[in-house]
C-alpha cells in the first residue's frame, strides 16, 4: 500500500514526491530485485520492472533523485499510453463522401458501470453537426455502415445484425 503523506521520502529502498512513490522489494520470482512505481491516487503500480544489484550483489542499488526522476518520466508515459490506447477503443470516427460531401462519422462510447452507451455523430468539412443518433456500444463503425448512416439522412440505426446499420 502506498503511503498517503504527502511528504517527500528519500531512502534507500523507498524514494516519493507529492504525486509518485517509488519502491525496490525483492524479485519473488528469482534471487534479483525489483522496483515498482506507482502514481498516490492508484492501488496498482503504473510500472514494475528489475532493479540494479549493488556492488555487493547481495542488496540492491539505492535509489537516487535522477533514478527516481527517470523512473517517474517512464511511468508517466506508460500511462500516457494506456490512456491513448482507451481513447482509441472508445472513439473512432471514418470520413466518407455522399453526394460530393465529405461527412466524418464519429462514434463514441461511454463506458458505465450500469451499461456502456453510444453514440453516432456526423459532420461536414466545417464542424457542423448534420446528425446524432444512439446506437448500441457494439455498433461496428466502419466505411459501408458509415455511409449507409449519411445515405438514409441520418435515421437512427436499427441495431440489427449486430449494432450494424
Amino acid at each position: 500500500m502506498i503511503d498517503s503523506t504527502t511528504e517527500p521520502i528519500h531512502q534507500d529502498r523507498v524514494w516519493s514526491d507529492e504525486r509518485w512513490t517509488a519502491r525496490v522489494m525483492k524479485n519473488e520470482d528469482d534471487d534479483g530485485w525489483a522496483v515498482a512505481i506507482t502514481l498516490h491516487s492508484e492501488s496498482e503500480p503504473a510500472l514494475v520492472g528489475p532493479w540494479t544489484m549493488g556492488r555487493d550483489k547481495k542488496n540492491p542499488k539505492p535509489l537516487d533523485v535522477s533514478a527516481f526522476h527517470t523512473l517517474v518520466k517512464t511511468a508517466s508515459e506508460v500511462l500516457r499510453r494506456h490512456e491513448q490506447q482507451l481513447h482509441a477503443q472508445l472513439n473512432r470516427n471514418i470520413t466518407v463522401t455522399v453526394a460530393g460531401r465529405r461527412i466524418t462519422v464519429a462514434l463514441t462510447i461511454v463506458p458505465h458501470e450500469d451499461g456502456a452507451t453510444a453514440s453516432l455523430v456526423a459532420t461536414d468539412d466545417f464542424g457542423e453537426e448534420l446528425g446524432r443518433a444512439p446506437v448500441s456500444p457494439v455498433f461496428k463503425l466502419n466505411a459501408s455502415s458509415a455511409l449507409a448512416w449519411a445515405e438514409s439522412g441520418f435515421a437512427r440505426p436499427d441495431g440489427r445484425d449486430n449494432g450494424n446499420l
